[in-house]
């Protein structure tokens, strides 16, 4: 959920401030850019070298950076950040942001960020419970922030109460499914299948092609990072998913492959068959190394099962099934072939008269035809933007 997200933690001054470190490391860990600033008090609690070894970032303390006479941009910041996080937050923080006080950096990328807030308050019992204190949280929660709510427990004072700190894995579950509620596919189960089949030659050699998978991979993560709970269907392939929530199968031939779309596909929502399947199989496969003994040698081929057209015979009504088609020549007409023969809701035409796109490559560029046969072709571009055009025609059949 978080993987890839510019994350912006604010640092105030708070014994708390130890589990800053704590939510920095778990923030990285998930995949997030994370850039910090901390208020003047909060660095008498932790380091700015230990915030900044942790996130990889240099840590921001003031608007300017006396060593190099450079202007930290607080507008900048505020743009940047896909999600600002304030832990700990502090009463005489979350009062100056309250009441719009702007006396440090902190203070300002608050009022430029345009980006979700969310804020864990850390604080002392009589400071949590006073009306001031209360008012000023009421107000911000007005302005469409979010508040992670502090715990009970012992606090520094030596008193027990409200307004310990939420602890670090805690506010990351809660920003994860805040996050996820918002995402258009929330709810929703999708299936992909990515990379090549091998079909078994004799246990040495295969039939395969020229998939890496990369396309079926970046599918896979961006509908993850629109919310849906993906499926990943692979056949042999190196790459890796940098999204932990993907449940990965790993299959090798088309037969396996196909078992294991059927076995996932009753209940999804949406479908994206992007693998590159072998058409044809050996119809005997030798238990033992075949030896070259001749000049020649003749292997009897049979087709495949055809996965796109049973999973369209399959079809029930409000599933959306994609298909890809990889042509050469009549390139059109060949997809809409394939398009209404397997009971698509539209198909992604890949040409290899491109240049720069298709197997192997990071770059891909596709033509999208729909069941009325519109058309909508894109410019060359990154597979993870090819990726993006591909699930935002699925959020169109969605409404």
């Amino acid at each position: 959920m978080l993987t890839n997200k510019n994350i912006l933690l604010g640092v105030c001054g708070s014994i708390a401030s130890y589990k800053s470190a704590v939510l920095t490391r778990l923030l990285v860990k998930a995949g997030a850019n994370v850039r910090i600033v901390m208020t003047r008090d909060a660095c008498n609690f932790i380091t700015p070298l230990t915030l900044s070894t942790l996130s990889k970032n240099p840590v921001l303390t003031e608007y300017f950076d006396p060593k190099t006479g450079s202007w930290n941009n607080h507008v900048e910041l505020g743009l940047w950040a896909d999600t600002m996080i304030i832990a700990p937050a502090s009463a005489n923080t979350l009062a100056k942001f309250a009441n719009g006080l702007c006396d440090n950096l902190l203070a300002a990328v608050y009022l430029s960020a345009k980006c979700p807030v969310y804020f864990a308050p850390a604080m002392d019992l009589d400071m949590w419970k006073h009306p001031a204190t209360q008012k000023n949280i009421n107000s911000l929660l007005s302005y469409g922030n979010f508040m992670i709510k502090p715990a009970y427990g012992e606090l520094a004072s030596g008193l027990t109460g409200e307004g310990r700190m939420a602890e670090p894995d805690e506010i990351i579950g809660f920003i994860s499914h805040d996050l996820k509620k918002k995402l258009p596919l929330t709810g929703k189960k999708a299936l992909v299948t990515a990379g090549p089949t091998y079909e078994a030659i004799d246990p040495v050699r295969f039939i395969g092609n020229h998939s890496s998978g990369k396309m079926g991979y970046a599918i896979a993560e961006e509908l993850s990072a629109l919310g849906a709970n993906v499926t990943l269907i692979s056949g042999p392939s190196a790459l890796k998913l940098s999204d932990k929530n993907i449940n990965r199968i790993d299959v090798t031939s088309a037969e396996e492959m196909l078992k294991a779309s059927l076995s996932n596909f009753p209940g999804t929502d949406i479908s994206i068959l992007c693998a590159a399947v072998a058409d044809y199989r050996p119809k005997e496969v030798s238990a033992l190394k075949i030896k070259k003994d001749s000049s020649e040698f003749g292997l009897e081929l049979v087709k495949t099962s055809d996965i796109l057209a049973t999973l369209g015979q399959e079809k029930k009504a409000g599933q959306i099934l994609v298909g890809f088609a990889l042509e050469t020549d009549n390139e059109v007409a060949n997809a809409i072939k394939k398009l209404e023969k397997k009971n698509l809701d539209f198909i992604v035409l890949n040409s290899l008269n491109d240049e720069g796109g298709a197997f192997k490559n990071d770059n891909n560029k596709i033509t999208i035809i729909d069941r009325n046969h519109n058309k909508e072709s894109f410019e060359l571009k990154p597979k993870n933007e090819v990726a993006a055009d591909i699930c935002k025609k699925v959020l169109d059949l969605l409404g």
